[in-house]
């Protein structure tokens, strides 16, 4: 489904892609790591603190590279978008294997959270892939030699 969103939706500029990136890996830090673990609502959830210690802090690091690239957009852009959507991917994939593997543990509203935001990175990594493949910026491929 994130594949057939991504083909229509226009065009977006890198800037902006790396600002939402790195401000919804702000939010997600923000929850994993702040608001779940102090609140009932993250006793709620089932998930280990570590757990959620772990991804807010993998959030807050793709969120600091993503709003650095946002504030100094290099001239060579493609293939650092390119390294956030997939460690956007393989965010995705941890948080997908925890989920599997604490299932018996978590609560629905776990694995709602857990879902929409695989849901969102994941599209967004798909769209950032895209913006570094049909980049005008890209470099040029090497003839085989």
């Amino acid at each position: 489904m994130a594949f057939v969103l991504a083909r229509f939706l226009p065009q977006i500029p890198p800037r902006t892609l790396f600002l939402v990136d790195g401000l919804g890996g702000l939010l997600s830090a923000v929850l994993l790591a702040g608001v779940l673990p102090a609140t009932r609502l993250g006793q709620a959830f089932g998930m280990p603190l570590r757990v959620l210690h772990l991804l807010g802090a993998l959030a807050f690091g793709f969120c600091a590279y993503s709003l650095l690239h946002y504030w100094r957009l290099p001239a060579n852009w493609p293939p650092r978008l390119q390294a956030i959507a997939v460690a956007n991917l393989l965010y995705c994939g941890l948080s997908a294997g925890l989920v599997l593997y604490l299932l018996p543990q978590l609560s629905a509203l776990a694995l709602l959270y857990f879902a929409l935001e695989i849901v969102v990175v994941g599209g967004l990594a798909i769209m950032e892939l895209q913006a570094a493949k049909s980049s005008p910026d890209r470099p040029a491929a090497r003839p085989p030699e």
